[in-house]
């Protein structure tokens, strides 16, 4: 069934029927006088939820108090902030996170086992809960506030990063938003990010999980911007099923389209966080084909963006393609020297497992650009995946040197 996917003018997480969102400044970082910092999401009904999370030992007390109320696979409202990780806090820790939840259930009227909690900042530090208590009943919830809760998420991000999609397939329509945030601590296996997908349309459990699996493994999965993560990544989808209709199964019709429009998001999202990556001035997209399958394919993608040398020579314009050789040759994937063919943008550097004689100029000024895009073909198979990272500056040694000071 051919489906129709357009971006929505000025989308948000609450764009789709039946979302609301808000958010309000707590002060919870005194350093940030006047940010907003604490944001709710809701949903006029119950909505079916799925989630993942870091993959760190070390998890956040959001992220486990999250984790558990996943499991009945319902929620009604998310609440977020930025300034505090609540991070490595212990039992007090979780009964902040809890309390929480619980302040922002009371205002809205839900049931607080139904509010999950997520929190960005630095760790160690425990909530300012004598802020955020009286903070709470501030929100002013409505349609239009998914900017703000974007905004209240930022933590060194310097742009909001929010979008939404409109899918028409058959008699069928619905809409997909989201919003996202992150700028260091950025890596493949969930990266270091908090992301809010909210959807109107009707969807089972299993599929819904399924999606999102398939979605972050193609977007969140494959940034990076300098090599860490944390304790606190979480992506979490919400469906309140008010677009109507019979649920959306792996079977149904209508499973592609809402695949295909929950990936578009997502990347959208993905590419925004990594071109806005500590101290950067380029996105790098890396593209790795005919690798021996698709893991294959992703891990040498991986390596590329993730590569400290790669990133510097993009940073200073530097077209040293045997940084970027280097690290798909030390991936894991399987390759054959004679083989391997790399593009710098448009320009064949290596033919054959051979150096061409490109022009350095040529080079030197597509790599100056905005976006610079990488594209190696091992030659080996059908296995094809692309990553985006961003360059290393002296921007993000100075920021990251004095984060807490």
């Amino acid at each position: 069934m051919k489906a129709v996917i357009k971006a929505v003018l000025g989308g948000t997480v609450a764009s789709p029927e039946g979302f609301f969102a808000g958010a309000v400044s707590a002060g919870i970082n005194e350093r940030a006088a006047g940010k907003l910092d604490l944001a709710v999401l809701s949903s006029e009904t119950p909505c079916v939820a799925v989630g993942l999370f870091t993959t760190s030992k070390l998890k956040s007390a959001p992220v486990q108090l999250t984790r558990h109320r996943l499991e009945k696979g319902r929620a009604g409202a998310v609440a977020v902030n930025s300034g505090c990780a609540n991070a490595f806090t212990g039992e007090h820790g979780l009964v902040d996170a809890a309390e929480m939840a619980s302040l922002v259930a009371e205002g809205i009227g839900i049931d607080p086992e139904e509010v999950l909690v997520a929190s960005t900042g630095t760790i160690g530090m425990p909530l300012p809960m004598k802020r955020i208590r009286p903070a709470v009943e501030q929100i002013i919830m409505s349609r239009d506030g998914g900017h703000d809760l974007a905004k209240a998420m930022m933590t060194t991000d310097t742009l909001p990063k929010e979008t939404a999609v409109s899918v028409k397939t058959g008699s069928s329509e619905f809409t997909i938003g989201g919003a996202a945030k992150g700028s260091g601590m950025i890596h493949p296996d969930m990266a270091t990010l908090l992301c809010f997908l909210t959807t109107d349309a009707p969807v089972e459990r299993n599929f819904l999980r399924e999606a999102l699996k398939r979605a972050v493994d193609l977007s969140f999965n494959m940034i990076s911007v300098d090599g860490d993560t944390s304790p606190s990544d979480t992506v979490l989808l919400l469906a309140n099923g008010m677009a109507g209709g019979e649920p959306i199964t792996a079977e149904s019709p209508q499973a592609d389209a809402f695949r295909q429009a929950l990936e578009q998001v997502c990347i959208y999202l993905a590419k925004l966080i990594a071109a806005d990556g500590e101290g950067a001035t380029r996105l790098i997209e890396a593209t790795v084909d005919g690798a021996a399958d698709l893991s294959q394919a992703r891990q040498a993608a991986r390596a590329v963006i993730s590569s400290a040398l790669v990133k510097a020579a993009i940073h200073g314009a530097d077209p040293n393609w045997g940084r970027v050789v280097a690290a798909v040759g030390r991936s894991g994937a399987d390759m054959v020297e004679d083989r391997i063919d790399l593009y710098l943008g448009d320009v064949q550097v290596i033919g054959a497992g051979r150096h061409l004689n490109s022009g350095k100029r040529e080079i030197n000024k597509l790599l100056k650009g905005k976006e610079v895009n990488l594209r190696v073909n091992i030659n080996l198979g059908e296995g094809s995946a692309t990553a985006w990272g961003c360059d290393l500056s002296e921007e993000y040694v100075a920021i990251n040197s004095e984060y807490m000071t």
